[in-house]
């Protein structure tokens, strides 16, 4: 198992990519080091060096999502780009483009919470997660491990006509998902039973990123306390929405009591 903040997990994840597609063209808005969207084999793009694929933006949020948009509309390339989630405010209305435009634009926004360390109130995300979610056809993913950062990387880059944004922790999170239990992307329809109750559920518990781990705790508690406890994992809400309403209610099952628990 490996425990590692998802940014960390999303670069491991790029470096895997790496070679196999190329058509990757990444960036960061100067927080290179703290996205982790840059990777060993990256050169940077620029006047003198063309065939560069990674561009330092500068502080130019809105800047770096307007033209992530062109190259998109270029063609040919797969742009992604990197800040923190607080500065989607700039980001906003390429973001929103992006969408409307069905483009294929993977946005690496770090530090999705208030575990974001050292930068305090003004570098919190609290309403962002929500007015990302508003934009119709932008599938907003909240990884809780490595295992669904790599998941929600092969989401997005399956999603020819959809923009995508992958809020990442900047704290390492436990890896919750081992062995076969990779083998299918789970994360594609939204949310999914993580671990089921030890019989018929009592309480289901909801829950997405760096929240998922807190739950899995919660649940080990009242387990113990002699209440069965389903635990939901829900990385991409807007995927489960999409999903059929059988489906959404077998996730809830009988519960009789829901807790939704995202930071």
């Amino acid at each position: 198992p490996q425990k590692v903040a998802t940014r960390v997990a999303s670069q491991k994840t790029i470096e895997a990519l790496f070679d196999h597609v190329p058509c990757l063209f990444g960036g960061s808005a100067d927080l290179t080091g703290s996205n982790n969207t840059k990777v060993g084999g990256h050169n940077i793009f620029a006047a003198a060096t063309p065939a560069g694929s990674y561009v330092h933006y500068g502080v130019r949020e809105h800047g770096m999502a307007a033209a992530m948009n062109g190259v998109a509309l270029h063609g040919g390339l797969i742009p992604f780009g990197g800040t923190f989630l607080v500065f989607t405010d700039y980001c906003r209305p390429s973001i929103r483009l992006s969408a409307l435009m069905g483009q294929r634009v993977v946005y690496v926004m770090t530090h999705d919470s208030i575990g974001l360390g050292e930068d305090g109130p003004t570098h919190q995300p609290v309403e962002h997660l929500a007015a990302l979610r508003a934009i119709p056809n932008l599938n907003v993913f909240r990884p809780a491990d490595i295992v669904e950062t790599a998941e929600a990387w092969q989401i997005a880059l399956d999603s020819r006509a959809t923009p995508s944004v992958l809020a990442l922790s900047r704290q390492g999170l436990p890896q919750l998902r081992l062995g076969e239990d990779i083998a299918e992307n789970k994360s594609a329809r939204g949310g999914y039973i993580l671990a089921e109750a030890s019989a018929a559920p009592q309480v289901t518990l909801l829950a997405s990123g760096s929240e998922v781990s807190l739950a899995a705790e919660a649940r080990a508690i009242l387990e113990a306390a002699g209440l069965p406890t389903r635990l939901v994992s829900v990385p991409c809400l807007d995927l489960l929405l999409a999903q059929d309403e059988a489906y959404k209610e077998e996730l809830l099952g009988p519960s009789q009591a829901l807790v939704v628990v995202e930071a």
